[in-house]
């Protein structure tokens, strides 16, 4: 019967442990190190390297957000198949296909605000 606090302690000995060792990785990443004082040299960042990487942030997201709203379409059209006519089955369809369509909307919308920020940071936006 006392097996079972042995084990809750063991647990939480490695639950310690864990947190410990991924609390002081960056501190041994950095012991690693010739020189960890060395200050990190390049140019400036400019306002066009600032829109390109919020141009390809956002094109990713858009990807992954019109995708998985795809899925989700599919999956809702699918279920709506085999729903054979129970009507819990098929509301449940018709919301995820609905549900899918919404995000595939908020999706784009944001990704044509991302771009049209990305164009007033860069000062490129009103330019003809």
């Amino acid at each position: 019967m006392n097996g079972g606090g042995f084990m809750n302690k063991i647990q939480k000995i490695g639950y310690i442990s864990m947190t410990a060792l991924v609390l002081l990785v960056p501190v041994l990443a950095l012991a690693a190190l010739p020189n960890p004082d060395v200050p990190l040299q390049g140019g400036a960042v400019t306002l066009a390297e600032i829109q390109d990487r919020i141009t390809q942030i956002a094109r990713f997201l858009i990807l992954v957000g019109v995708v998985l709203a795809v899925i989700f379409i599919i999956w809702g059209g699918i279920a709506y198949m085999f729903a054979g006519g129970a009507e819990e089955k098929t509301t449940a369809a018709k919301d995820r296909i609905k549900n899918g369509i919404i995000g595939a909307a908020v999706v784009l919308a944001v990704g044509v605000i991302l771009q049209t920020v990305a164009g007033l940071i860069a000062r490129s936006f009103f330019n003809v």
